[in-house]
């Protein structure tokens, strides 16, 4: 249920007749964001010599062949190649000098044709060639063949067009990189939004003060430029009155004030902000990925994420906001006596997995003076769906409490899949067959020797579902009352291994059972070749190696090398430390050892992995692991199955050299676990924008809980709060499983 101010913009725009595009905004901003992508990957084209030859090739060749081949008002549908492209788009952007260059060049202003499907683009850009190649002597070939190692004469081109193409080469990273702008729902509101915001310029046009937009609105109106004929046409109505749109910071008060008494709600939304610089990043990455290679695992679920914000106008109490499934432990608090009723505020701005399903504010009252409790006064709810249907991805909802009516605005983005998150937690021995070793199996195989001893670890995702076993090999031998006992197995027979799925419990027990049959990859010792200390062979054909400078304590010197057995895959790095977009300030990091008590660097437990293709020249980083708490964030790009297995084999080796069980892998016993929904992390994010509090004693019970985890790794990984593992008596341990000494003997000889 939507409270009647969520039509307003509707309401309005749909009553104002001089608003009409003449051309598909919505599928013209997604073929916009790919180009705008594509241009920002091509770095080719940004070298100095590339540009000054592209804008001689527009200014000299381009324009001339498409004014002579535009005989009506329509442009031909053809596409020159993606330097003149990229010249001609910029050009568009500034439309007053655009359209002079036309009139005073060809008399007439040149339109963009509208190609929205691939396969038409790839015939229009051959059929651009086939003319070209006709029209154009072959000293002049269709693709920009600059020698960057050149000077060139930078006299003969436009140096407005120059600085245009410059200032413009970082649109998408600064604006339009998030994966959800692509989505339909979202580029369907974000034009609803342009379009009350035309309204608005045309409303207030009598004031001489520039307007600022929101990155949705900025998306839309600069797709709208890149049509030139089409944007002519549009805004005939308004001419004069889009001149004072303009991206200025020392704008945006004078817009939101504007906006808020139009439409009567917050300018800013989830997804759409102020344009924000560079600098300003999101808490965590948001990857664009075409292909999940990891739909072959049954036992994994996608994990979806989206943005959003809250907001309110409200002058009482303290509101406190709780997701409706999942994480409901969660309970952030937000004073709000620091709130104006002048305007929108912002109470909280999150990220969250869609299978929270939504979120609850509640209204409450603090306890009196000798309380430190708080009453419920009353509560709203938005779920995801709802706010989904909503025409610009936003609900608005009122509550009348005695005297006063709270209004509060939640807004979301598409969600969008985002990497999976995956931690091993310790489980029981089990054997060779993967039965756990239990009275309860013995009994119900007739008392059957158990051969073999395997340490076995649970693999869980985000919300605590089982996904694999993994299980390395540590002992053999059969075990009878009073006969034999396991004894250690050789180096490389000490294998480690991945299956699928969840285990099966025994009737009547939710901790005795056996582990999943499918077995989904392994990595086997082998002889280290000189230099390194240990070489695994993986089932894939890929091997690791590892080195390390035994004379020195620390570990900080480790080094990795994945080599992949067909020479024509991508190039694979494997670094220690948090590297490329997994790099956290120092501020953070100090905040939080400070919070934690720590000082040991935590920078050598993480190894990021990265991959090198044509696309990413410069690597993209994949995978995050840390190997001492066994935790690990794979893209849906990355095998988590080989991911997984670097990082247990990565910490069988430093307990070898190391000579003590620095990842706990000892632990022969099942951890208790969180119930699935109460805490599941990295479920709900805050963005550091929320974090400013006039209750600082808040920050260490919550702040750090909603971090990335691995700003934070050991507390928001953390099983539960009462269960930290400190270490395990072996007398907790039954004869039947093996010993302390069996265990050291097969992980630290």
């Amino acid at each position: 249920m939507l409270a009647s101010d969520e039509n307003n913009i509707s309401s309005i725009i749909t009553e104002d007749r001089t608003l009409r595009f003449s051309v598909d905004l919505v599928s013209a901003a997604r073929r916009n964001l790919s180009f705008l992508r594509l241009v920002s990957d091509s770095h080719w084209l940004h070298h100095k010599p590339t540009l000054l030859e592209s804008i001689r090739r527009y200014d000299k060749l381009w324009m001339p062949l498409i004014a002579d081949l535009t005989t009506t008002s329509k442009p031909p549908m053809i596409l020159p190649p993606l330097d003149i492209e990229w010249v001609w788009y910029c050009h568009t952007l500034n439309p007053g000098s655009y359209r002079q260059y036309c009139e005073s060049k060809f008399s007439k202003l040149i339109g963009k044709p509208a190609i929205f499907d691939k396969e038409n683009e790839e015939y229009a850009l051959n059929r651009c060639r086939e003319i070209w190649e006709n029209k154009f002597p072959i000293s002049e070939p269709f693709e920009n063949e600059a020698d960057i190692n050149l000077e060139y004469d930078a006299s003969v081109c436009s140096e407005e067009l120059l600085d245009q193409m410059s200032k413009q080469r970082d649109l998408h990273i600064r604006f339009f990189s998030e994966p959800y702008y692509s989505e339909m729902v979202y580029l369907v509101a974000a034009k609803e939004r342009y379009k009350a915001f035309l309204h608005m310029v045309h409303k207030f046009s009598d004031q001489s003060s520039f307007l600022a937009p929101t990155s949705d609105v900025l998306l839309m109106w600069i797709t709208h430029q890149s049509y030139p004929t089409v944007y002519a046409t549009d805004i005939k109505e308004l001419d004069g009155d889009v001149e004072k749109i303009i991206e200025q910071k020392e704008y945006i008060e004078k817009t939101k004030r504007l906006w808020e008494r139009t439409f009567d709600q917050p300018f800013e939304k989830a997804g759409a902000s102020i344009a924000r610089p560079i600098s300003n990043e999101p808490p965590f990455y948001w990857d664009v990925t075409n292909a999940d290679v990891n739909t072959i695992y049954n036992s994994m679920a996608p994990r979806f994420l989206f943005e959003k914000q809250m907001k309110k106008d409200l002058q009482k109490d303290f509101l406190r906001l709780r997701m409706v499934k999942g994480h409901k432990e969660l309970k952030m608090e937000k004073p709000v006596s620091d709130f104006s009723a002048e305007s929108w505020q912002k109470a909280w701005h999150l990220y969250s997995e869609f299978g929270t399903k939504g979120v609850i504010i509640e209204l409450r009252q603090s306890g009196g003076k000798f309380s430190t409790g708080s009453s419920l006064r009353e509560s709203v709810s938005f779920s995801w769906n709802e706010i989904l249907c909503a025409p610009s991805l936003t609900s608005v909802k009122k509550v009348d409490q005695r005297a006063m009516t709270i209004t509060t605005v939640a807004s979301i983005t598409p969600p969008v899949q985002g990497s999976y998150l995956l931690k091993c937690v310790p489980d029981r021995v089990t054997d060779d067959s993967g039965a756990m070793i239990s009275d309860v199996i013995l009994r119900m195989n007739q008392y059957r020797p158990q051969e073999g001893r395997w340490l076995s670890r649970t693999v869980l995702d985000h919300a605590g579902r089982e996904c694999f076993v993994v299980r390395i090999r540590v002992g053999g031998g059969f075990w009878r009352r009073g006969g034999e006992i396991p004894t250690a197995v050789k180096w490389e027979n000490r294998i480690v291994e991945i299956r699928e799925g969840s285990w099966s419990y025994v009737v009547g027990s939710s901790s005795i059972g056996t582990s999943p049959e499918k077995v989904v990859g392994t990595a086997t010792p082998k002889e280290p070749k000189e230099g390194f200390q240990a070489l695994w062979n993986f089932s894939s054909g890929n091997e690791l190696l590892i080195k390390w400078d035994s004379s020195k304590k620390s570990i900080s010197e480790l080094r990795f090398d994945l080599q992949t057995k067909i020479t024509s895959e991508p190039m694979v790095k494997l670094l220690q430390g948090r590297q490329m977009q997994y790099q956290v300030k120092e501020d953070i990091i100090n905040n939080n050892n400070h919070n934690n008590g720590k000082t040991e660097d935590e920078e050598e437990e993480f190894v990021t992995l990265i991959r090198y293709t044509d696309e990413n020249p410069t690597g993209k980083a994949t995978a995050l692991m840390n190997w001492k708490l066994m935790v690990v964030e794979v893209l849906a790009e990355e095998d988590a199955v080989e991911v997984l297995l670097i990082c247990v084999c990565i910490v069988r080796t430093v307990s070898e050299m190391k000579r003590e069980d620095v990842g706990k892998l000892l632990v022969r016993r099942r951890i208790r676990e969180a119930k699935i929904g109460d805490r599941d992390w990295s479920s709900v994010i805050l963005h550091p924008s929320s974090y400013n509090t006039s209750r600082p004693s808040l920050l260490s019970s919550y702040i750090s809980s909603v971090q990335p985890w691995y700003w934070n790794a050991e507390l928001v990984t953390a099983s539960h709060v009462k269960d930290q593992i400190v270490g395990v008596p072996s007398s907790n341990y039954s004869q039947a499983e093996g010993g302390d000494k069996l265990y050291k003997a097969g992980l630290i000889p």
